[in-house]
């Protein structure tokens, strides 16, 4: 068998510059590095603006709700942008700090595993490259590359006797760890990879602001919905009142009612699905409502999205 020779290519022969092309592909293409670093990152902004520098991308978290930001550079990294993304870092109160380069010097990935060990259990540091391929004449590929990332127990997480979890925070991260670890390995619907200790887990759409989740409310309640939250109520609103002005259709291609939340006093709104059930319930009652999560998580999935992006602006 003939073997095609791989090249490796200068990213500036795909992208020419970092700002104005490898930055917003990235934005688009935030999935990509999502799936790498198994974070489920949703882009907020582009070049947020932090004194008289901006920021390249500014993100959210959406296991946990916090602060993620990017800053990407072409070429090795070096003190400029390190200090940087400290900058931007303290400015947004970040929880995952990401720096792509073409490569990390050996300095620098010393500072961030430095401060991957000395800062606490809620912050994280990565330095990431990107490297760009082709087979002889084929199309360009390319792969994120993670150099630093925090190490969970170095880092603390693994809950001291003065902040350990309730007995019911536990029973919400096993029944999550379950739910997401058979949606990525069986269905591919996340890339989402560690549960958290909290009554709910968010999942990304792909579109910034509009978010499928699962819960349990009060009530001895759950639900699956789709969230929307593009940031401005108006939005919002236009977004919720077009996919309304098409109930009927929406629900019959979802196959039952669904419950349409306006929520008049709050920015968001929301379409969902509910069913009667606690996570205090027997063990073979928690895998029935796992079964009618993952359902109705998929079929929202498969239906609202479509509807939804005529109202986007």
């Amino acid at each position: 068998m003939n073997f095609g020779k791989i090249i490796k290519i200068q990213l500036r022969d795909i992208w020419k510059t970092e700002d104005k092309d490898f930055t917003p592909w990235l934005e688009k293409n935030i999935d990509v590095l999502s799936e790498e670093l198994g974070i489920q990152i949703e882009i907020e902004r582009r070049e947020a603006e932090v004194g008289t520098f901006s920021l390249d991308l500014l993100g959210r978290n959406l296991d946990d709700n916090t602060k993620v930001i990017i800053e990407n550079q072409f070429g090795p990294t070096d003190h400029d942008h390190l200090g940087k993304l400290l900058t931007y870092a303290a400015a947004y109160e970040a929880a995952s700090i990401i720096w792509i380069a073409e490569s990390i010097r050996d300095e620098h990935k010393q500072a961030l595993e430095w401060l991957n060990k000395r800062t606490d259990s809620d912050t994280d540091f990565f330095a990431v490259t990107i490297e760009a391929f082709k087979i002889e004449d084929s199309k360009p590929a390319m792969k994120f590359v993670p150099v630093v990332c925090p190490n969970e127990w170095q880092k603390g997480k693994k809950w001291t006797t003065t902040n350990s979890p309730s007995e019911r925070e536990m029973k919400y991260k096993n029944y999550f760890q379950g739910l997401i670890d058979e949606l990525r390995d069986k269905y591919k619907f996340t890339n989402a990879r560690i549960g958290q200790y909290q009554s709910w887990y968010a999942f990304s759409s792909g579109v910034s602001g509009l978010v499928y989740s699962a819960a349990f409310t009060t009530g001895k309640k759950f639900k699956v919905e789709y969230y929307i939250d593009v940031g401005d109520k108006e939005e919002n609103k236009k977004i919720f009142d077009g996919m309304y002005s098409e109930k009927e259709e929406i629900e019959k291609e979802f196959g039952e009612s669904l419950e349409w939340e306006r929520l008049e006093a709050k920015r968001a709104s929301r379409i969902a699905i509910y069913s009667n059930g606690s996570i205090e319930d027997a063990d073979d009652k928690l895998n029935e409502y796992k079964k009618w999560m993952i359902d109705k998580l998929i079929k929202i999935k498969s239906t609202l999205p479509n509807h939804a992006k005529k109202y986007l602006a």
